[in-house]
């Protein structure tokens, strides 16, 4: 096996999958490794199952811990695998601690690290997300870019010109790839829903859900939309229920008028319900990604984003204030016009493809 593909969260899988799908047309060996950072089952075997991703070779079942307990943990597992396997190549994704831990390995033990979705900032070092980019894009031999503002990070930080690869989108492949399940999608008559008439909604990051005043203001603003008559739609992420069950606010998050509060939702239902909402508030990476290709009004509830094209030329809207602007903006949606915005350059489906031609001149 020439390759290492390393794996820990949700949004990860979803990036790895259409990079094994070439790698397989290619005849190109590889391991599979799950570290286990997400362990639920909706997080983990129901999405390996849905993006026709093969069975791990390796699940490291590291599970839940600190930042540095995860990644710790993870580089000694990761170790004892790559001694044996000798990969010639070792391909991370994204910003998880499961990033970080492959290229810190990879690179102690002397082996090359790719690293798809290279160049993304931020510039909030408050976020373990952040470090985990800046030092992985630091050791990475090919760094595969979505976008032309992680080309410019990359060089204003010094970065090799020859190892940066703009290759585009690789979670549009997966949409994709998806798209004809997600169309056929039976969750909105599940739910009782009509295209158009809600807003979906998702929340998970510390910066909102783990202080209990932030959430209060959340709550606040979800009940003066929800009086407008517009619904909403919230699959609750499982940390996100855990600091509103902590704080004592499930309950009036249930009383919120037009609320509709589920379990977490796997990816073709998730997309299928963002595909057809109104509007999309979330503080998640990969719907800022997601909606400005689907063209759905997005409004991001975060101070800053890795991903600026969203804003620039794609749906995105940042709520860089905080959820007090939560009304108001939904009701700048609601009284607009059609949608603005363009699908940023090679979000066309094909980035996996780019990655592994990239990949296979590496290995000769």
């Amino acid at each position: 096996m020439s390759l290492a593909l390393i794996m820990g969260t949700r949004p990860n899988f979803m990036k790895v999958a259409p990079v094994a799908r070439e790698l397989d047309k290619n005849d190109i060996g590889y391991e599979l490794i799950h570290t286990g950072q997400h362990y639920d089952l909706n997080m983990s075997q129901a999405f390996f199952a849905s993006l026709d991703l093969g069975k791990p070779h390796h699940d490291l079942g590291i599970g839940s811990g600190s930042d540095n307990y995860q990644t710790a943990k993870t580089m000694l597992e990761l170790e004892k695998i790559f001694s044996e396997s000798r990969p010639e190549l070792v391909v991370v994704v994204g910003d998880a601690n499961s990033t970080l831990s492959g290229a810190l390995c990879a690179a102690r033990m002397g082996v090359p690290v790719a690293h798809i979705e290279a160049g993304l900032r931020s510039f909030d070092r408050s976020m373990p997300e952040e470090t985990n980019r800046i030092l992985t894009d630091a050791l990475s031999a090919l760094l595969f870019t979505s976008c032309e503002d992680a080309n410019h990070n990359l060089m204003r930080e010094g970065i090799d010109g020859d190892k940066i690869f703009f290759v585009g989108n690789v979670m549009i492949d997966t949409l994709l790839y998806l798209m004809p399940e997600i169309v056929n999608s039976t969750i909105l008559d599940e739910l009782g829903l009509e295209g158009k008439e809600y807003m979906y909604v998702t929340l998970h990051r510390p910066s909102n859900v783990d202080a209990r005043e932030r959430l209060v203001e959340i709550a606040a603003a979800l009940e003066s939309v929800g009086g407008t008559g517009l619904k909403m739609v919230f699959p609750v992420h499982p940390r996100t229920r855990q600091r509103l069950e902590d704080f004592g606010l499930w309950a009036r998050f249930e009383k919120v008028k037009n609320l509709m509060l589920l379990e977490p939702l796997g990816y073709v239902e998730s997309m299928a319900a963002t595909r057809s909402a109104r509007l999309v508030l979330t503080d998640s990476g990969g719907l800022q990604e997601e909606t400005t290709y689907l063209g759905v009004p997005c409004l991001t509830l975060r101070p800053n984003t890795e991903r600026p094209v969203t804003i620039r030329i794609g749906t995105n809207v940042l709520l860089d204030r905080g959820p007090s602007v939560i009304t108001a903006a939904v009701d700048a949606v609601l009284e607009s016009g059609e949608t603005q915005g363009e699908i940023p350059d090679l979000w066309d489906g094909n980035t996996a493809g780019r990655i592994v031609e990239v990949v296979m001149d590496h290995l000769d």
